[in-house]
């Protein structure tokens, strides 16, 4: 047995302005026997399927890997491209392949494709015909709708959030792809959306009642042998789509009609606690968060973790802004995004002193550039390898980057996008995360899994930015408005 392998991924902030470029997605694009060898062993999808596939002994064909994290819409153009080399590289090896392991984040999208998941799925099933066999992996942020059923063979999705389980996923996927090429089970699938548009702070599966809904899943998959695989989505809210939102998608040993009851049996049960699952109570403006801050710093000696939750592109300063205001020192700030700064940081060198404007520049909802005179600590390029529980031992590169100090307040200021979700944005400057009073981050529910440990408190603080706590906000154009809480009076 032979598979193809590939991945094309991308959150899309639909709201945000510009469009996330070939030239962002070719940063991280690897292609042909590189896919192969760069994903092993590391916790992502397509390390998860390499792993099963080389304990099943089956051969692998290596196409297309690239992903931009989460940013702006792609561009058509990119696509157009990235969708044209998966298709022409699974054509490519057609007659020596007996199917395709396939990583797709779920919230895919452009300005005119607005389920481009789905488009690149239907193109490879109109290019390798109706019985190609596809397993896809995908993000629990996942916008999932009909139309990627009806291309895939196999959809399985991220069970938790933070997403430590991501090779996880990929395993499950391609046993379940590999077990159905053997002949040994029948996977069909169905899906069933509740109508909940939830934003992704709240989507932490240790949160009750979310975690309930992952329990029951579990369970029902243990208790019933029919059941392969239960995914529960809970979709992105920042990306203006069709399907936007959470969904179940049921995967069932050639039993159509139990897959289908128990996608309803779960979306209902997420229905009925839809007003639970927003955890408002947990959510702070910046002046409460930073008084409430302020008051548990004044107890404890560890850290106090301030989450500016709303801000999508690691560039708003609303809670910068207000620290400064306070006078609040021995604040980190780690992977906040100017590429302008961090060069001009990088010109000046280390021990220099620059007077620039720094971030709020994505959008005009990102809280507006913050003017500092800083130091330069340290200057220049920045690669290397992940220790953190996601995407373990792959390496990410932050491009020109600086670690600057005003105001009592150090930021470490990157040029290509990434968060900060562990403690590598502390130990790559040989930082003591212990030594900070105040950690300043922008993550919605990754960071948890190293920080709730680390930090005396978790502040959540919202903001006017493009991923807020409030979603009735968000100038929805193709999302269901009969959605909650866009709307509240009916199931959708």
């Amino acid at each position: 047995m032979k598979l193809a392998i590939a991945g094309f991924g991308l959150e899309s902030v639909t709201f945000l302005p510009d469009c996330t470029t070939v030239d962002d997605f070719e940063r991280t694009a690897i292609r042909g026997a590189a896919v192969i060898e760069q994903a092993r062993g590391t916790n992502s999808v397509l390390g998860g399927m390499i792993r099963i596939a080389q304990a099943e002994g089956v051969a692998l064909e290596g196409i297309l890997y690239a992903n931009a994290g989460a940013a702006a819409s792609a561009s058509d153009c990119a696509l157009e491209k990235y969708q044209r080399e998966i298709v022409v590289g699974l054509d490519a090896c057609r007659d020596s392949i007996d199917g395709c392991l396939l990583f797709l984040h779920g919230a895919l999208a452009t300005p005119l494709q607005r389920r481009a998941d789905a488009t690149i799925l239907a193109a490879i099933r109109a290019t390798m015909g109706a019985d190609f066999p596809i397993a896809v992996g995908m993000d629990l942020h996942g916008n999932i709708g009909t139309e990627n059923l009806a291309h895939a063979s196999v959809i399985a999705g991220y069970y938790y959030s933070p997403h430590t389980d991501m090779a996880a996923t990929g395993e499950r996927a391609a046993r379940l792809l590999i077990r159905s090429l053997r002949a040994e089970i029948n996977p069909v699938m169905a899906i069933h959306k509740p109508g909940i548009i939830l934003p992704s702070v709240f989507s932490a599966t240790a949160l009750e009642p979310l975690a309930e809904l992952i329990r029951d899943a579990r369970r029902i998959e243990a208790d019933n042998k029919t059941i392969l695989d239960i995914s529960i989505f809970c979709g992105f809210a920042y990306a203006d789509v069709p399907d936007c939102g959470m969904s179940v998608v049921v995967v069932s040993d050639a039993d159509a009609s139990a897959a289908a009851r128990v996608a309803q049996e779960l979306s209902d049960k997420a229905w009925s606690l839809r007003e639970a699952l927003f955890r408002r109570e947990i959510i702070y403006s910046v002046d409460t968060g930073l008084e409430r801050a302020q008051q548990v710093a004044q107890r404890t000696n560890a850290p106090v973790c301030l989450l500016e939750q709303a801000d999508r592109l690691n560039d708003s300063t609303y809670t910068l802004h207000a620290l400064r205001r306070r006078g609040v020192r021995e604040v980190y700030a780690p992977f906040m995004f100017d590429p302008e700064f961090a060069l001009a940081c990088c010109d000046a060198g280390a021990g220099a002193v620059v007077e620039l404007p720094l971030a709020g520049k994505s959008s005009p909802e990102a809280g507006g550039p913050i003017a500092v005179k800083a130091e330069v600590l340290w200057a220049g390029t920045k690669r290397y390898k992940i220790t953190g529980p996601l995407y373990t031992d792959s390496y990410i590169d932050l491009g020109a980057t600086a670690l600057i100090r005003f105001d009592g307040i150090m930021v470490s200021v990157i040029s290509i996008q990434w968060s900060a979700i562990d403690l590598d944005c502390f130990s790559i400057f040989d930082l003591d995360a212990a030594s900070f009073r105040y950690i300043l981050l922008r993550s919605k529910t990754h960071f948890r899994h190293i920080y709730e440990a680390l930090c005396a408190e978790i502040v959540i603080i919202d903001t006017p930015d493009w991923g807020p706590a409030d979603v009735t906000r968000l100038p929805y154009e193709f999302a269901d408005r009969r959605a909650f809480p866009l709307a509240t009076s009916e199931h959708a």
